[in-house]
């Protein structure tokens, strides 16, 4: 386990050098815009998204310098998404990761400006390197696209945006889990499956990718609620109107034992897949775990 959590502090190190070259890369056009855009990627986070496409790929085998490429990218789209998840129209979030929002920091027109300029970085980085081939190149497009758009997070942020019109009684845990799913869950399952991609030759593997990262990105999900109840973080803990979350409607213990029982199931999910699996299973304790 120690070797695992070395090999994860190992690569987030390379990664975040990684990722401070690409966005520097090229000659800016409005340097406020760029200073902006490193505020927001480069201020830190624990980046799960790109330990999850590294540690994914290095138990098929894959070496990390044909991932990079997908690392940045699904960072890129996490990180779009945070700046404009704070915004005034959106959650109206002061601050991000103890220091001012980026529209905070900046101001709002900039932070749209940086949330459309990350998420196009995002798919230009994919595009244009070479290393993997074309057709897996696409394949990542596809598989980012998808989990970052109408149906997958932008789709889930709107059912997000919409539950406080909602009667209460409305907000079941089955509409709280569509909405974890798609916010949520499906960037964390696309992340597994750009990890794989370049050794996606058939589709043997998918019902196996398909369970680990669904399982985890529920039960991410429902452990952030767990997380935020204990700690007696959220703003609207107590409030009799307040929209709840499924570690409301389970009750924490019934949360906890759900975040278990899909934890259990990515768990097996990685052991089937062989290879050098033990980053990726510490990696996912981790973040059904503490958040490391």
């Amino acid at each position: 386990m120690e070797t695992a959590h070395r090999w994860l502090e190992d690569t987030r190190r390379r990664f975040e050098e990684l990722l401070a070259r690409r966005l520097a890369a090229g000659a800016p056009v409005a340097p406020r815009l760029e200073e902006a855009m490193a505020y927001a990627l480069l201020g830190g986070g624990k980046r799960l998204r790109p330990l999850l496409v590294y540690a994914t790929g290095h138990a098929l085998g894959l070496p990390p310098e044909i991932l990079d490429p997908a690392a940045c990218a699904v960072e890129c789209i996490h990180a779009y998404s945070l700046v404009h998840d704070d915004l005034p129209a959106m959650d109206d979030d002061d601050v991000r990761r103890g220091r001012p929002s980026c529209h905070r920091a900046f101001d709002e027109a900039t932070a749209i400006l940086v949330g459309d300029a990350l998420q196009t970085l995002a798919f230009e980085i994919l595009a244009e390197d070479p290393g993997p081939g074309e057709a897996v190149r696409l394949a990542m497009v596809r598989i980012l696209a998808r989990a970052a758009g109408r149906r997958g997070l932008a789709g889930g942020q709107s059912l997000d945006l919409g539950l406080p019109a909602l009667p209460i009684a409305e907000v079941n845990a089955a509409l709280l889990a569509r909405v974890n799913r798609h916010k949520t869950g499906l960037l964390i399952a696309a992340s597994v499956l750009l990890g794989a991609a370049p050794a996606l030759g058939s589709d043997a593997l998918r019902p196996t990718l398909d369970r680990l990262g669904d399982d985890l990105g529920l039960a991410f999900q429902i452990w952030d609620d767990v997380l935020d109840a204990r700690a007696e973080t959220n703003a609207s803990a107590g409030s009799s109107d307040a929209i709840p979350t499924l570690a409301d409607l389970l009750g924490l213990d019934g949360a906890e034992a759900e975040v278990r029982r899909l934890e259990a199931g990515a768990l097996a999910a990685v052991r089937s897949l062989g290879g050098p699996s033990a980053p990726l299973a510490s990696l996912v304790q981790g973040m059904l775990r503490h958040h490391a």
